[in-house]
């Protein structure tokens, strides 16, 4: 008969009704169970790095006159979750745009902003924050630790008196300071400089000047009216006795072709024509104007004036060089 096979990391034994049970593999559990938790911590600590990898390409400061200051800042990211730490806790309108110009949706906590950046390798982020500046009488001071080289636009009408680092790069921009700094601690002094203004003598010379000319106007309008009312005082006169003369005349302005040729019964017919033209025209024409009327030479027409002239019908008069004909308003019956 064999003998009973038994393994041999497992024995059993029973003793007054217990079963014992002994498992070697237990021991290699315990030994390997170190390097496991070992395992999953690096993999624990290998994903935040991976999400939230980044490097700042470019970091532009402005200080505004209120001590807030605008950062503007260009980052190369590598993952669709970021998280970006901002350089203190008190944000102001924070946006962050992708590539192509398209708004990114973020979440700020504290000092910290998670961006879904939908997996764009480069992102802008601008916000406003108020921890950089601090303030002790006139003097205002900007402190700020950059992790890379940067630019800095001073504030308008800024001075600056006190700066513990020499800039790489400094310019002036019409009332305004750029610098360029380089990576590291940076504390800025700067006041606001108040320019020398005299406002009380312009504004002298200036209530001078407007005062004399509003007296040379014056002065000037009053003669003008003087003037003006001395002359109708010394029209009015002469206005009265011409409409309205003393001894009545006979009506002779209003002849009429009919009453002319009534009255010059021997006159031409052509030369009727040429008084009639004239009267529709308001009892004067010019002499180049009967020519083109009745389409004469200069010869036959000016006999024909001269002959009217010689019946007393017209009378002739030179205006702006040109011969006028005019009918005559005090023609008389012939004798």
């Amino acid at each position: 008969m064999n003998p009973q096979l038994v393994p041999i990391h497992r024995t059993e034994s029973r003793e007054d009704g217990m079963l014992f049970v002994r498992t070697d593999g237990i021991i290699d559990t315990m030994v390997n169970a170190p390097l496991i938790i070992a395992g999953l911590l690096v993999v624990a600590l290998t994903i935040p790095l991976q999400t939230s990898f980044a490097t700042t390409r470019t970091l532009d400061l402005i200080i505004n006159s209120d001590g807030s200051t605008h950062i503007s800042s260009q980052i190369d990211v590598d993952s669709s979750n970021f998280e970006l730490s901002l350089f203190g806790p008190s944000i102001d309108n924070f946006v962050a745009i992708g590539e192509d110009g398209t708004t990114l949706p973020g979440e700020i906590i504290e000092d910290k902003v998670m961006i879904q950046t939908n997996d764009y390798s480069s992102i802008t982020v601008n916000y406003d924050i108020h921890d950089l500046i601090s303030k002790e009488g006139r003097v205002w001071t900007f402190s700020f630790d950059s992790p890379i080289n940067y630019s800095l636009l001073m504030p308008e009408n800024s001075v600056i008196v006190g700066m513990d680092i020499i800039p790489e790069n400094m310019e002036q921009l019409d009332f305004q300071i750029k610098l360029e700094i380089p990576i590291g601690p940076t504390q800025i002094d700067y006041i606001f400089s108040t320019p020398v203004e005299t406002p009380t003598t312009p504004s002298e010379s200036s209530f001078d000047s407007v005062t004399i000319g509003l007296i040379a106007g014056l002065i000037a309008a009053v003669a003008i009216a003087s003037v003006i009312i001395a002359k109708k005082r010394q029209s009015k006169p002469q206005l009265q006795t011409e409409v309205i003369p003393t001894p009545p005349k006979p009506t002779t302005d209003t002849l009429t072709p009919d009453t002319i040729f009534s009255l010059r019964p021997d006159m031409r017919e052509d030369d009727k024509e040429i008084v009639k033209f004239i009267s529709e025209n308001g009892g004067e024409v010019f002499e180049s104007d009967l020519r083109k009327k009745f389409l004469q030479p200069r010869t036959t027409m000016w006999r024909a004036v001269k002959r009217l002239e010689r019946l007393d019908v017209v009378e002739i008069y030179k205006k702006d060089l040109l011969n006028m004909v005019k009918l005559r308003n005090d023609l008389e019956e012939e004798n």
